[in-house]
């Protein structure tokens, strides 16, 4: 023990320990709340003040919670539910309203009498939200009359005050974040817009609105957005297939209770080779799934194989059907409510509970065999996918084992073009993938060879979004790919799980020209990672990397601009808003840069500005993908009208 050390252990006391009072704790560790203080932080409180309105509509008070993001970036959130209950409290002697906004862990929601189920995945509710506000206010309707309350970073400013009648209920929250705490207090009306869509699905007459007042049209008005579902999860489903062709036209709609448990799902088919299902507990996003995933799947499975045995469909077929192969080209959606779910996995986002498994089995059989017996043709169809997707899998099985590494540790068997970095470290270790051969030398020469690694891609890799598995595995630049990760496909078992145990690298950068065919290029890419190496993008691995677009110059001073208002920045600053005056590089790709360019701008860890790559919304992120990649032209224009940031669009 050292001297420090000693004086250290000795001063110790009970005067060290600290006691965090009301929601301070929240304030000292937010991300032990919300889950991190940057952008995905930031949205969760709006989804924990929205939930709450959820929880009223699943109660049967609600049908209406509008969501508005003003021009300060602060938040409102309506709903004409029963309104916060305002009374005093005997045991804590303030109103519930503050208790609610004051106490973590508290709220209707742990009174079964109040709400059978309710949403929210940590449970700590709209105090959280207040803690970590500079500002908030709740305004309550209730009861004829109208309740008004302030707070700030969670402490009552005012008591709760009567400031008039009011003819309806329901409860309106309006706060500003804490941007003291977040690092990055900017909401983006794509990401709310798509978890409002998300709970329209789920939740089915209930409408949601999002308006943001940053953003006034010409007419007066604000860009504006309602989502209303009438059949929930089969427009869900729909709406995900949208832009895929159909196997079948139906969509198998399952709404029902078994065991207590209240199970909706909708499934169908599709032509394409990936199975899209995704499941819901209470309205959450269980993105590791969970005990209803297995109780689905293990459904579906059963009851095909007994039709296609029932119907001797399976006589001639040489090859033994898995599991895999009954939920190719499949999506569905599967949402179930339970009372005290259980979560469990990495992210807490798996469910455990259990008894669950029994009750969606159970749910499932009984409704897909009803529709098998009734819809021969439609049945017929989708065992002879599954048949296709048995036969197509021993091809993939074969094109697998010429992507499978035999020696990772040792560098055996990497891809020739790979120019790999010396540390061994993946936590530390990053691989460029870069659009070209030229631009890939000029990476190789300005890097740091310690822990980044540079693989060229020649052109436009495979569109596996149109690809059957085994013609993903057969294309060279993408086997490059799997081999200079480390990563192998499927297991004894001949699944198509993807093992990242040996992954070599935990930075993945897409480095492509700043144009058109760029862009087109990090897409294929980036479908690639989120059709068959998605776990990549859920831990956060993948990246974009922004080169510049303008070197700027007037004499002797020079900058690099990322778009067009930095570039018109530096000629108001220097060239008095002359453009004529600055002299303007225009950077149509990476090869224009020389080494030290590249490294100074894209590459350099101090200097560089890389897009981490996140799927906020899988249904969402499957929906674009689908349409970007997909057959349809239609809706890729229109998407690309509306996203496109290009100023000028190169040839």
């Amino acid at each position: 023990m050292t001297e420090n050390q000693r004086i250290a252990s000795e001063s110790y006391s009970a005067q060290n320990i600290q006691v965090l009072e009301g929601l301070e704790a929240v304030r000292k560790r937010p991300a032990m709340y919300i889950g991190d203080i940057s952008e995905k932080g930031l949205h969760h409180l709006v989804y924990e003040v929205v939930d709450n309105s959820i929880d009223e509509a699943l109660a049967g008070y609600c049908d209406k919670i509008d969501v508005t993001i003003h021009e300060d970036n602060s938040i409102s959130v309506q709903d004409n539910g029963r309104g916060i209950p305002v009374d005093i409290m005997a045991k804590e002697k303030k109103s519930a309203l503050e208790v609610v906004l004051t106490v973590l862990h508290a709220g209707g929601k742990f009174d079964k009498g109040t709400y059978k189920v309710s949403g929210g995945l940590h449970g700590v509710g709209v105090s959280c939200v207040n803690a970590l506000s500079t500002h908030l206010r709740a305004e309550i309707h209730r009861q004829g009359a109208v309740y008004v309350q302030e707070y700030s970073c969670g402490k009552a400013l005012t008591a709760v005050e009567r400031a008039g009648e009011s003819k309806s209920n329901g409860t309106i929250i309006t706060f500003k974040p804490d941007d003291t705490i977040f690092t990055v207090t900017e909401y983006k009306y794509d990401t709310l817009a798509s978890r409002l869509r998300e709970l329209a699905f789920l939740n089915a007459g209930v409408r949601l609105t999002l308006t943001d007042k940053r953003q006034q049209k010409e007419d007066g008005t604000y860009k504006t957005d309602t989502f209303f579902s009438v059949k929930g999860l089969e427009e869900f489903v729909r709406y995900i297939d949208a832009s895929k062709e159909a196997l079948i036209n139906d969509v198998i709609h399952i709404i029902t209770e078994k065991q207590g448990v209240p199970v909706e799902v909708a499934m169908t088919y599709n032509t394409s080779y990936n199975e899209n299902v995704y499941s819901y507990v209470n309205n959450i996003h269980t993105i590791e799934g969970g005990t209803h995933l297995t109780g689905f799947r293990r459904a579906l499975s059963r009851t095909l194989k007994k039709y296609a045995d029932d119907m001797k469909m399976l006589e001639k077929v040489k090859i033994e059907i898995s599991g895999d192969d009954f939920r190719e080209g499949l999506t569905a959606v599967v949402s179930i409510k339970v009372a005290e779910p259980q979560f469990e996995g990495q992210t807490k986002t798996k469910l455990g509970n259990n008894e669950v498994i029994g009750a969606v089995d159970q749910a499932v059989g009984e409704a897909l065999g009803h529709y098998l017996e009734e819809h021969p043709k439609e049945a017929k169809i989708i065992v002879e996918k599954v048949i296709l997707a048995a036969t197509a899998r021993a091809a993939a099985r074969k094109a697998r084992e010429m992507v499978q590494r035999k020696s990772p540790l040792t560098g055996g068997g990497l891809p020739g073009k790979l120019a790999d970095c010396s540390s061994k470290d993946a936590s530390s270790c990053e691989l460029f993938l870069v659009e070209g051969d030229s631009a890939g030398g000029t990476a190789k020469q300005g890097r740091d060879r310690a822990f980044q690694a540079i693989l060229p891609l020649r052109g436009k890799i495979l569109n596996v979004e149109k690809a059957m598995p085994h013609k993903v595995l057969e294309s060279d630049e993408i086997k490059n790919i799997y081999t200079a990760l480390g990563v192998t496909i499927g297991t004894e078992d001949d699944t198509k799980e993807l093992n990242i145990e040996k992954l070599r690298y935990q930075k993945v950068v897409i480095m492509t020209d700043a144009d058109v065919d760029g862009s087109h290029i990090a897409t294929l890419i980036l479908t690639f990672f989120f059709r068959h190496m998605k776990a990549l993008l859920e831990k956060g691995y993948v990246y974009i990397a922004t080169p510049p677009l303008y070197l700027c110059r007037k004499g002797k001073v020079e900058e690099y601009c990322w778009d067009d208002r930095q570039r018109r920045t530096f000629i108001d600053k220097y060239g008095d808003g002359d453009e004529n005056a600055i002299h303007t590089q225009r950077y149509k790709g990476l090869g224009e840069m020389n080494a030290s360019q590249l490294w100074d701008t894209t590459m350099n860890p101090d200097h560089r500005t890389l897009r981490q790559v996140t799927i906020d919304s899988a249904a969402e992120a499957d929906h674009i993908f689908s349409m970007l990649m997909g057959e349809d032209v239609a809706p890729r224009r229109e998407f690309i009208e509306e996203n496109a940031t290009y100023a000028n669009i190169d040839a």
